[in-house]
C-alpha cells in the first residue's frame, strides 16, 4: 500500500493541487474538522459505496490516526482502487481544515 505524510497532503492542498480525498471517520468526528475538498464515507460504509468511486483516479485516505484510513486503502487496493493512506491521520495534519 502505498502512503502519503500529513506534510505532503498540506502541501497538496496549499497549492490547490487537483486531489481527491476520503475521510473515513466517523460524522461526530469529522464534525471538527475536514480537510477541504474531502469527501466523508465513514469506514463501515466504504464497502457498500465503493462502486460510485471511479478506479481511475487516485484517492487519499485519511482517519484519525492512520488505522482506519489503512484498513479502507488496503481494501479498497484489493478491489483494484488507485489510494494512498495518509500516515499520522488527522492528528498530525496540521493544514487548512473546514
Amino acid at each position: 500500500m502505498k502512503e502519503i505524510s500529513p506534510v505532503e497532503v498540506e502541501a497538496l492542498v496549499k497549492e490547490n493541487a487537483p486531489i481527491h480525498m476520503i475521510d473515513v471517520r466517523e460524522e461526530d468526528e469529522v464534525a471538527t474538522g475536514m480537510i477541504p475538498t474531502a469527501i466523508n464515507i465513514p469506514l463501515g460504509l466504504v464497502e457498500s459505496t465503493m462502486k460510485q468511486l471511479d478506479k481511475t483516479i487516485e484517492y487519499i485516505i485519511i482517519c484519525r490516526s492512520g488505522g482506519r484510513s489503512s484498513k479502507a486503502a488496503k481494501f479498497l487496493e484489493e478491489h483494484g482502487y488507485l489510494v494512498l493512506n495518509m500516515t499520522g491521520g488527522m492528528l498530525e495534519y496540521n493544514g487548512p481544515k473546514e
